[in-house]
């Protein structure tokens, strides 16, 4: 099939590139623009406890005004506030309040905190219904420069920070992030193509193919959101940008690297295209599989923002592929021998022994490297026993120097650490029974002795008076662990448990949606994580005719995952005192590093298939395989890793932590799983491992395959 599929193509490869062009020029035309989200509340199923608490709030308090930033005052030289600065805190908010700025309904001049360090004003906004909507971020923008010349004049300096705060400012860190991401994705590409070919048409080819795809694939993206009423999460844009590149760039060095080695055993350009196709085309077609396979198993998640990554994800990967088999094939096959101008190093295999030594050693001590490696992965996977999860979105991810995070540091100087988004928690009447002044005044008093919790103002009773609202402020940070434990392990027990008889309590807010997605993402672990595992078992099955392979390459990529997460919690936790680690990371780096690492599994395996068919037994046929295939592999490995390492130029550390883990994560993939692992193991399980279809078995004349080169120098990256 793929045979048939190069030789259509290099016989009318203008054909191919115009309907490309045509098929990309539809779709951007057409296609909506691609949105995301950070409000974490809009990714959970309806029925988690958070979620009905938001709903009675809507329903029972829908003119209730949320807080949706707080403006943080202190004195210039750092003293304690007089009545006179507390005069001026009054008067600017009045000001501003006359303001008549859109999305604030109040600015609220609060107490002065209890050790005269500071002062709040509380800004009430609507409750968002639209997380799309960045009104209230205008209107933040706006109160940050309306305030400036308000504190001219005064002993006062202030910061805002609060919900909409923290949005606009990661917002506008987003931007920046995305920029960052897209240069120093392209200019690593081009460098280390350079490099590895010393041909500035290769170091172009990607970027120049991928940037045409890269805008048809977010076109696709955004047009099954808008059809699915599927949110992304905000850090899908740069997500995406180093998938596309990274993943379409190892499709196009697949192809390149066998396309080079059959020039070089004499093909002519269009036969060695055509080959390249037949030889790689099944190898790209079942990692692209497993990739494709992986990301859509995240559509089981019960979490919005995983639902749509998934999905998100995979069409871009499918798209890719598609290039891969048709595109790139198209443009290599009108440039001929031209894409490498000006090296002439295609021309000839160069003299090096580095890879060629690599492959004798294992194939000469196949058992010593397959236990040196899964040791070293291994001790690294202890280190995934400290992991802890942070689910911060907003706030971790900002850098130290944002308004907001300065001003929530100052905040708490003088206040709980929870002032910034209090808990709510709801009593309703299960009946039509009324709520009494007695029992909302009662039920607040057994709120404010559970541990944890700082403060409880007087309860707000309905229009009808069968549901009392209590905003509770806790002792600790929203997003902290000490203020998970407090919602989770004792506050909602004791609302529920204390909740008179005939009502019930709920208990909502920002960190109650935190736990609960604690509760989801645990759930997702034992459904995501096997079925991505069986999904990609069955298609190594079908790829290799063996029911033996799957089961040791599925141990190397889980070995290469508990690698990763262990030094990617030593790094970030241990080392870099971070709280945790985003709580999404464990399922997005499973799925890249398993998905991805099985690109070059496949890879491998494909190639010490081949080289077994050729008659060499398993020793020889792991040692030749590392030699031909390590160059492109141990290419492809560095630029992917590259790719994603771009996230660490993002400034924040959600992605700081994203691209250090999957670049760590591709790098032992290609690295050590596929390059040394894999081959080991395969060497030492012998003919047993392509059981029962036995696929390693010499096929008569040899299924037109370019005659294997010479033993001796290996195919070094130039």
């Amino acid at each position: 099939m793929f045979s048939g599929l190069g030789r259509f193509v290099v016989r009318r490869p203008w054909w191919i590139i115009l309907a490309w062009v045509v098929a990309a020029g539809a779709v951007i035309s057409l296609a909506p623009k691609l949105t995301s989200s950070s409000d974490e509340a809009s990714f959970l199923p309806d029925h988690y406890e958070s979620i009905r608490a938001a709903d009675v709030q809507e329903e029972e308090f829908p003119k209730q005004q949320n807080i949706g930033a707080i403006i943080v005052f202190q004195r210039s030289d750092g003293g304690k506030l007089t009545a006179a600065d507390s005069g001026d805190v009054v008067r600017i908010s009045k000001d501003l309040q006359a303001r008549k700025i859109d999305e604030v309904r109040a600015v609220v001049p609060g107490e002065v905190s209890p050790n005269k360090l500071v002062q709040t004003s509380v800004v009430a906004m609507p409750k968002i219904t639209n997380p799309e909507d960045t009104a209230q971020q205008d209107a933040v923008k706006q109160l940050r420069s309306d305030l400036k010349p308000e504190l001219k004049g005064t002993d006062l300096t202030a910061g805002i920070t609060g919900s909409a705060a923290q949005a606009l400012d990661e917002s506008d860190a987003s931007k920046k992030a995305g920029i960052l991401v897209g240069v120093g994705t392209i200019v690593i590409i081009i460098v280390l193509l350079l490099v590895i070919f010393r041909s500035p048409i290769i170091a172009l080819l990607p970027v120049v193919l991928i940037g045409l795809i890269s805008p048809m694939a977010t076109g696709l993206i955004a047009t099954a959101n808008k059809a699915f009423d599927m949110k992304a999460d905000s850090s899908i844009q740069e997500l995406l940008t180093v998938v596309l590149f990274g993943v379409g760039t190892d499709y196009i060095l697949f192809l390149l690297f066998r396309y080079r080695e059959a020039l070089r055993a004499g093909e002519d350009p269009k036969g060695a295209m055509t080959h390249a196709v037949e030889r790689v085309g099944e190898a790209i077609t079942s990692a692209a599989g497993a990739v494709i396979v992986a990301f859509a198993a995240l559509t089981l998640s019960s979490l919005g923002m995983l639902r749509s990554m998934g999905p998100a994800l995979a069409i871009a990967v499918f798209v890719t592929l598609l290039a891969g088999l048709t595109l790139v094939p198209a443009v290599v096959s009108l440039l001929g021998t031209k894409v490498f101008w000006p090296s002439k190093s295609w021309q000839r295999e160069p003299q090096g022994t580095g890879f060629a030594k690599l492959g004798g050693a294992i194939a000469r001590k196949p058992a010593v490297w397959a236990v040196v490696s899964a040791l070293f992965m291994g001790a690294l996977a202890l280190g995934a026993l400290g992991y802890k999860a942070n689910f911060d979105l907003a706030g971790s991810s900002l850098p130290k120097d944002k308004e907001s995070m300065v001003a929530l540091d100052n905040l708490q100087k003088g206040f709980p650490a929870g002032s910034t988004d209090p808990t709510s928690v709801y009593l309703s009447s299960t009946t039509d029974k009324r709520v009494t002044e007695a029992e909302a005044k009662a039920f607040r008093g057994r709120l404010a002795d559970v541990p944890g919790v700082g403060e409880v103002a007087p309860a707000r009773l309905s229009p009808d008076r069968t549901t009392a609202s209590y905003s509770v402020v806790l002792a600790d940070p929203p997003a902290s662990d000490k203020a998970l434990a407090t919602v989770k392990d004792r506050l909602r027990p004791a609302a529920h448990e204390d909740a008179p008889s005939g009502t019930q309590a709920l208990v909502g807010g920002t960190t109650a949606v935190y736990v609960d997605i604690n509760k989801a993402v645990d759930r997702d672990y034992s459904v995501v994580f096997p079925t991505a595992a069986l999904a990609i078992m069955v298609i190594l099955g079908l790829l290799l005719r063996s029911l033996v392979a799957p089961w040791y390459l599925m141990l190397s990529v889980a070995l290469g995952f508990g690698a990763t997460l262990g030094a990617t919690s030593l790094l970030f936790q241990q080392i870099g005192s971070q709280p945790g680690l985003m709580f999404m990371l464990p399922v997005i780096m499973y799925l890249f590093v398993v998905a991805l690492g099985t690109d070059y599994n496949i890879l491998m395996v494909s190639r010490l298939r081949e080289e077994a068919r050729e008659g060499r037994d398993p020793h020889d046929a792991a040692g030749t395989a590392v030699r031909h295939s390590g160059p492109t592999i141990g290419s492809a490995g560095v630029i992917l890793a590259g790719t994603f390492a771009t996230l660490m130029l993002a400034g924040n550390s959600t992605l700081s932590q994203m691209g250090f883990s999957l670049s760590f994560g591709i790098a032992i993939a290609a690295f050590v799983m596929a390059m040394i692992f894999t081959p080991a193991l395969t060497a030492l399980i012998g003919h047993a491992a392509w059981w029962p279809g036995h696929g390693d078995e010499k096929r008569n004349g040899g299924g037109g395959a370019v005659a294997p080169a010479p033993e001796g120098p290996d195919e070094h990256v130039s």
